[in-house]
């Protein structure tokens, strides 16, 4: 027992060290993407072609000297930046082994609770920063999460009726001949741009506006705090753009296709960034509650039809026989 335990400790750090060597090469391929897109080389000198940027720009913020403001809430404000890192590395227990390591039965839930709770440590790192536009990015993160997580909910619960499990391994199960994506591409484009709200990217960075909030609810987080933010929210990406390969895609997790679909979900986040501009606050919401909010319950209730319609042909099936 002791050693089963163990051995899933092993795992799961290893799993955590493997998240956060993807989110250094994914910061890489961000900054070379976006500048390809304005027409110039990203960063190309340290190391071959810039491959060791991304451990040169760890070693620069932990090194950087830390500051805090001095009428902050010294204790909330140090330790939001570590709670968000936690919650965001936390949620990868989700990864659905298939060899039986850990198996969350109620996995989605669990994915739920991890995503509200991710919205405390916006709220109180505005709060706790005692500074105008830090409060004001804590507030817009707490309102437009509510208005999109209903809608993830609501698509989440869909596949759950039509599938009849929490569980991630048997989306995988479910899709091994039709994936998904095929005939709930709205529902697909719906959970892709909410993702991008969830993880407070381009268009719907409210909560981090520079052009308005000064980067919003981090903006008197400097070096290390700043870091843990930073990477709260690249693995926030890559876990959501996983959970976007399995749910819609069906992808087995030990096959080229679901590391190449992984990374061309995590570049669509990198291309929406380059070519989109933000939107309005008031349009996201109008976008969430009047167009995400709608589709998302009729297409709840039409999978719960055709769930009942098929229980109701096979029962049919099952007195015609006997």
């Amino acid at each position: 027992m002791f050693l089963g335990t163990f051995f899933l400790l092993i795992i799961f750090f290893m799993l955590m060290i493997f998240v956060m060597v993807g989110v250094a090469f994914l910061t890489l391929l961000e900054r070379k993407v976006l500048g390809y897109l304005h027409i110039r080389k990203g960063p190309n000198k340290v190391g071959f072609i810039g491959f060791l940027q991304p451990f040169s720009d760890a070693v620069s913020l932990f090194s950087s000297e830390q500051s805090f403001p001095f009428m902050s809430n010294y204790l909330s404000y140090y330790f939001s930046p570590i709670f968000g890192l936690f919650l965001s590395l936390l949620v990868w227990l989700l990864y659905p082994y298939f060899s039986g390591f850990i198996s969350f039965d109620f996995g989605l839930l669990f994915f739920l609770s991890c995503t509200s709770l991710g919205v405390y440590t916006l709220m109180i790192a505005g709060w706790s920063s005692n500074s105008n536009y830090s409060l004001l990015g804590g507030l817009r993160a707490v309102a437009q999460t509510i208005s999109y997580e209903v809608s993830l909910a609501l698509i989440l619960l869909s596949f759950v009726f039509l599938i009849g499990s929490y569980n991630l391994i048997f989306f995988y199960y479910f899709q091994n001949y039709f994936w998904l994506i095929f005939f709930s591409l709205p529902l697909g484009l719906i959970w892709f741009s909410s993702c991008l709200a969830e993880t407070n990217r381009t268009p719907f960075d409210f909560a981090e506006g520079e052009s308005e909030l000064v980067s919003g609810f981090n903006v008197e987080y400097g070096a290390g705090g700043f870091a843990l933010i930073f990477l709260a929210e690249y693995s926030s990406i890559l876990f959501m753009s996983m959970l976007f390969c399995i749910i819609f895609l069906g992808c087995d997790l030990y096959t080229l296709f679901f590391y190449l679909s992984l990374s061309f979900v995590s570049f669509l986040f990198i291309w929406v960034r380059g070519t989109v501009p933000r939107f309005r606050y008031d349009s996201l919401m109008n976008l969430a509650w009047s167009v995400y909010l709608p589709l998302s319950l009729n297409y709840l209730l039409f999978f719960i039809g055709v769930k009942i319609f098929i229980f109701s042909f096979f029962n049919c099936i099952k007195l015609s026989i006997k």
